[in-house]
């Protein structure tokens, strides 16, 4: 039993996220191409791994793949895991570069599935990936938090 005294250490922030494609291949352009994403890692037909800023890295996963426990260095089993039908993710984008954004996808042949000005402040576009996941390019000011500041796409 824990005891009730005892101090929670803390979560310092997301390290990775990750959706599920069986067309592994289409759903990796799409994060590279349309998206910009920069792959360090995959395994053909199992995974795709994508750098998302200093901190943290975008897994895209074949679900077949995953189900069951796969090795990694020194024989470790990782635990197995996967997911079934659409995901969401959201990536932190300048509010200022939402429109430059909106331009990129429609030219690239990507539809807006939504956008939207929130409450609290910040703006989201919504697009489905070729896998149907919703991915969301969102200003970090609709949870309050701080915009990263125009860069260039």
């Amino acid at each position: 039993m824990q005891d009730p005294n005892a101090v929670t250490p803390s979560c310092h922030g997301v390290l990775e996220a990750c959706l599920y494609a069986q067309d592994l291949d289409a759903a990796a352009r799409f994060y590279s191409e349309i998206l910009g994403l920069v792959a360090f890692a995959h395994d053909t037909g199992r995974h795709v791994f994508f750098r998302t800023g200093a901190a943290s890295v975008f897994l895209l996963f074949n679900p077949e793949r995953t189900r069951e426990a796969a090795e990694i260095s020194g024989g470790i089993p990782v635990p197995p895991h996967g997911a079934t039908g659409a995901g969401h993710v959201a990536f932190a984008v300048a509010e200022d570069d939402l429109d430059a954004w909106r331009a990129k996808l429609t030219s690239a042949g990507v539809d807006i599935e939504a956008e939207i000005a929130w409450p609290r402040g910040g703006r989201s576009l919504y697009v489905r990936d070729p896998a149907g996941n919703s991915v969301e390019l969102a200003s970090p000011k609709l949870w309050g938090l701080q915009d990263p500041g125009r860069t260039r796409i």
